[in-house]
């Protein structure tokens, strides 16, 4: 019992990575999708500006082609 559920454990996380690896294959110039964390309440509780792209939680993210 113990050993089914360890090897669907590593087939679901192999299937994960393998969904990562194939979108970024797919993916122009093979970048991630990045987002502003600042826009989140429940991230960004003390109002600190985005590491992603220095935005305030009242701004717009600035790199705009970087998270699209």
């Amino acid at each position: 019992m113990v050993l089914k559920l360890v090897l669907l454990t590593i087939g679901l996380l192999g299937l994960a990575f393998a969904g990562i690896a194939i979108k970024i294959l797919v993916k122009k110039d093979g970048k991630f999708s990045g987002t502003c964390a600042s826009q989140s309440p429940f991230l960004n509780k003390e109002g600190e500006a985005c590491s992603f792209c220095g935005a305030l939680p009242e701004d717009k993210c600035k790199n705009q082609e970087a998270a699209a």
